[in-house]
């Protein structure tokens, strides 16, 4: 994202604060952290082999109360050849504050996690991504066992956070109208890129593929690409979407 956009972006959220151009579960435009890592499995090693490891891990995060970061494994199911990993590990804050704690107890940890992970996982991305919320998923609940989808997403000439966020808020009401369940955020790009072709990650979350089904029904049989390509074609241009099935590591109701 470029230092304009940044600017652009963060004057929007004191801006937008309380409008209804987002979600009411996120009426102060509270932003949260997210991290990623994309990893692959080394040898002889798999899910089950990440399932045992990550079950240490959260039994040290209940021993040391670690009880504001959420974490979830994402395996890749709509893909293409670019998506050249096995498994994504994405970890969320309360707050920032509250990410670089849990980071901060991790990378001090003597209770042989580091081992464990390396062992069955060699990453080759760390990033984090400031997080806003445009639709809530059900009763506002963090997501557990879900399905998420990611496209990249950029910015037309002449358009603005601002005007995003607006259109933002009348997709998200066509989406509560037409039945949806997904929760929507946008990701923006903080730490850990660099040359980013993209200016932000449009996710959703679904609780099953039938809800995904469900939703591309309505937008295409449904005529919801009409209402989408009026409300997006002049402000940004997204990628074909990837999806993944959400393994719930760590539960925690963040919003």
């Amino acid at each position: 994202m470029t230092k304009t956009l940044i600017a652009s972006f963060t004057l929007a959220l004191a801006m937008l604060a309380g409008s209804s151009a987002v979600s009411a579960q996120d009426a102060d435009m509270k932003v949260l952290p997210i991290e990623l890592f994309t990893c692959s499995y080394n040898d002889g090693m798999g899910p089950e082999d990440l399932d045992a490891a990550a079950d240490k891990w959260n039994a040290w995060a209940d021993k040391n109360g670690v009880d504001d970061y959420a974490a979830w494994t994402l395996t890749p199911y709509y893909f293409g050849p670019n998506q050249e990993f096995d498994v994504i590990w994405l970890g969320a804050g309360k707050s920032g504050a509250a990410l670089g704690k849990a980071q901060d107890d991790y990378i001090a940890e003597d209770a042989g996690l580091h081992d464990a992970f390396n062992e069955v996982l060699s990453c080759d991305a760390h990033g984090n991504f400031a997080s806003v919320m445009y639709k809530a998923p059900p009763k506002g609940k963090t997501p557990e066992n879900s399905v998420l989808t990611f496209s990249d997403c950029t910015y037309k000439d002449g358009a603005t956070f601002s005007a995003l966020g607006a259109a933002m808020g009348e997709w998200s009401q066509h989406l509560t109208d037409s039945g949806s369940v997904a929760g929507v955020w946008h990701w923006y790009p903080v730490y850990g890129g660099g040359g980013e072709e993209f200016s932000f990650k449009w996710l959703e979350a679904f609780p099953n593929l039938a809800s995904l089904g469900s939703d591309f029904d309505n937008y295409t049989t449904g005529g919801g690409y009409k209402t989408s390509g009026n409300l997006f074609r002049h402000l940004i241009d997204c990628d074909s979407a990837r999806a993944y099935l959400a393994k719930s590591r760590r539960y925690v109701q963040l919003r």
